[in-house]
């Protein structure tokens, strides 16, 4: 293969590079794959360039967007051999977007807010969506997205029509509403009611924690993190007592729990 080394490498390359690689004498692996077979590696690598950013490292964040750019410039390539289009078509079809968008920069409207801003886009977007109800517009969430950032981008929409909670204490008695039927369920013991109110006490969680200016799929982040950090700490205090989880009550562990959260309040 015919492949000129160097010492910089630029966009042109890569796309250059995954095209070698998917040549019948190209890599064994990379030549057989398919869209729905790297389908999960674009998951990953997306989620991997989140956390560079939650550590505040651009040399990570570098290398990750280089591993998401790579997915990109390989979906494409896929569908250049199909005919179907290129990477430049890509590029094309989201500077058009853009454009088209952001008429307060690039025509005439005026729009000197961030509410403008998101108003006339959401406008925008149905109209080139051709979507004409709310409905459509909702529906367009991506069904793939984790399931609380869908359900809050599915209540902003619901709350842009007028079709929300006055303020949060009126979304707070619906959570409590809501732990009481799921709780009903839970005594009556079908499994089918219980599943079915615990995605309606989930979802008005979810609404609570909206309306207070919350993003819920970050605060259960932090909270899965403090668990971690918490529950690390107690196993730590076990193991300098020579003692394992199984060795003490759940009495004893909750004191334990309790004394690692105070500790860790006070610093």
């Amino acid at each position: 293969m015919d492949f000129q080394f160097k010492d910089k490498y630029n966009f042109d390359d890569l796309v250059e590079i995954v095209r070698c690689l998917r040549l019948p004498d190209g890599c064994p692996w990379d030549k057989v794959q398919t869209h729905k077979s790297i389908r999960q590696d674009l998951i990953e690598e997306t989620y991997e360039v989140v956390e560079a950013i939650d550590s505040d490292s651009a040399e990570g964040l570098r290398e990750e967007l280089g591993d998401v750019l790579l997915q990109v410039v390989f979906h494409a390539q896929i569908e250049r051999e199909n005919g179907a289009f290129d990477i430049n078509d890509v590029a094309n079809d989201v500077c058009q977007k853009m454009i088209v968008r952001h008429p307060h920069v690039f025509g005439e409207v005026k729009a000197d807010t961030v509410g403008k801003v998101l108003d006339n886009w959401d406008k925008i977007k149905m109209q080139t969506h051709e979507q004409t109800t709310q409905t459509e517009a909702m529906d367009s969430i991506a069904r793939s997205l984790p399931s609380l950032m869908r359900a809050h981008k599915i209540q902003k929409k619901a709350a842009k029509v007028g079709f929300d909670f006055p303020n949060v204490d009126d979304a707070a008695e619906k959570v409590t509403e809501e732990l009481a039927e799921f709780k009903e369920a839970v005594a009556k013991g079908n499994e089918a009611d219980i599943a079915e109110e615990a995605g309606d006490l989930l979802f008005a969680a979810v609404n609570a924690v909206r309306l207070a200016g919350v993003n819920s799929e970050k605060a259960l982040y932090d909270a899965n993190e403090k668990f971690l950090a918490r529950f690390a700490a107690v196993e730590g205090r076990l193991t300098a007592e020579g003692k394992k989880f199984e060795d003490c009550s759940l009495k004893e562990l909750d004191s334990i729990w309790n004394q690692v959260k105070e500790s860790q309040k006070s610093k």
